[in-house]
């Protein structure tokens, strides 16, 4: 199993771009009150039917050819339901896919969130193509970074661009710090 969350966040995020999708938006929410964390990848790509769909949560299926079985999903699904949450995925030919994971917060099973700032900026510096729509809540509050915004202030520089890259990772790192006001997810 995958040491933090984040990673499964990733993960799935590499799936999403393999399945050409143009815009990736993942939502990370966490509501102390519920005891609750929410974790939502959707993608505009190409989408599964109800049978890849299977295949894609047994970990002994793999459409990758350099490796024999294919564990993030399961891994993924594994995280939340141990702790008592739940996930699910649902996919349309020709629109795009949505994997919902739910964590008891609380749980003792549940894996640390762990470095979601790594993972966005890393996503969002390596695909230029892509564009992410990120939002992160805590409670009651939260912040969004939307790549599709920021592309139209920079007028063609690309997002990993040194000065670029630096500043979605000081954006993220920074709301993220006043979000989590403390808060360890």
């Amino acid at each position: 199993m995958m040491p933090e969350i984040s990673l499964n966040v990733l993960d799935v995020a590499q799936n999403s771009i393999r399945a050409d999708a143009t815009l990736i938006i993942i939502t990370v929410t966490a509501d102390r009150k519920k005891d609750t964390m929410t974790i939502v990848i959707k993608d505009n790509g190409c989408g599964m039917t109800k049978e890849q769909i299977t295949h894609v949560l047994d970990p002994f299926f793999t459409t990758r050819t350099t490796r024999k079985v294919g564990l993030g999903i399961p891994f993924f699904q594994y995280a939340a339901t141990s702790t008592g949450g739940n996930f699910s995925i649902d996919s349309f030919v020709g629109e795009g896919t949505m994997v919902t994971a739910s964590f008891i917060l609380s749980h003792i099973d549940r894996m640390p969130l762990g470095d979601m700032t790594s993972t966005m900026h890393t996503l969002i510096t390596l695909n230029n193509r892509i564009d992410f729509l990120y939002t992160y809540t805590v409670d009651d509050k939260s912040f969004t970074l939307d790549t599709r915004e920021i592309r139209m202030i920079l007028d063609g520089i690309p997002l990993n661009s040194p000065d670029v890259s630096n500043y979605i990772r000081e954006f993220l790192s920074e709301n993220k710090q006043e979000v989590d006001q403390g808060v360890i997810l």
